[in-house]
């Protein structure tokens, strides 16, 4: 299945061509049993600097990644811990973004779209879902839970605006930060400034683990 984004401008069709294109090479890698090799990164826990802002990153304009996502809910009265995991493709330009999701979850194929103001979601399994934003949509989709709005600001290595304790390294990377009950960490490869897998989680159990191919 594919959506057309139709609340992205007209320059953006190239890029969801690209951002499409990289995903399915990605998932050939990965069909040719190559992971995601994130075993030669390195998380930098040395010295924390608290609250250091000089160098800042800056937050990334537009971005197009690939990579996968493994998502994790607590155990309830009735259920176990629940676990599932995609492939993904991201393509965002400024407040905008386009998600398209393989093995989405349990819920099939799918794509998110927020054009800034409302997030829309299509799958096999759900059809066409929209919320005013796209944490509650995800939510409403599968009972997942994920922080995607801190997402971009994250993905460039920087706190989100709502974040609280940032920590950078000695090479002023942000190294855990907390936004509302999820604290999440970054892990680096070599001297890169952007990370190349985020963990985020809550303390009630949900959970998020994402590798980013830039």
């Amino acid at each position: 299945m594919s959506v057309a984004i139709t609340s992205f401008k007209p320059n953006l069709k190239s890029n969801k061509i690209a951002l499409l294109s990289a995903m399915a090479a990605a998932m050939l890698i990965t069909s040719g049993c190559q992971s995601l090799k994130t075993a030669n990164a390195t998380h930098q826990s040395g010295t924390m600097i608290q609250g250091q802002n000089s160098e800042e990153p800056q937050k990334l304009e537009s971005f197009n990644i690939t990579g996968k996502i493994g998502v994790t809910t607590p155990a309830t009265d009735s259920n176990g811990a629940q676990g599932g995991s995609a492939f993904y493709a991201w393509g965002q330009q400024n407040d905008r973004f386009a998600i398209e999701l393989i093995g989405a979850l349990g819920i099939g194929k799918t794509n998110i779209e927020y054009d800034g103001q409302t997030a829309t979601l299509v799958s096999e399994k759900t059809g066409t879902l929209t919320a005013d934003d796209p944490e509650t949509l995800l939510k409403k989709a599968t009972g997942w839970q994920a922080p995607i709005s801190q997402m971009p600001y994250w993905i460039s290595g920087r706190p989100a605006p709502s974040d609280s304790a940032p920590q950078l390294d000695e090479q002023n990377r942000l190294v855990n930060s907390v936004n509302g009950e999820w604290t999440a960490s970054f892990t680096y490869k070599g001297s890169d400034k952007l990370p190349v897998k985020i963990s985020a989680a809550q303390p009630k159990g949900n959970k998020v683990v994402m590798t980013i191919n830039h």
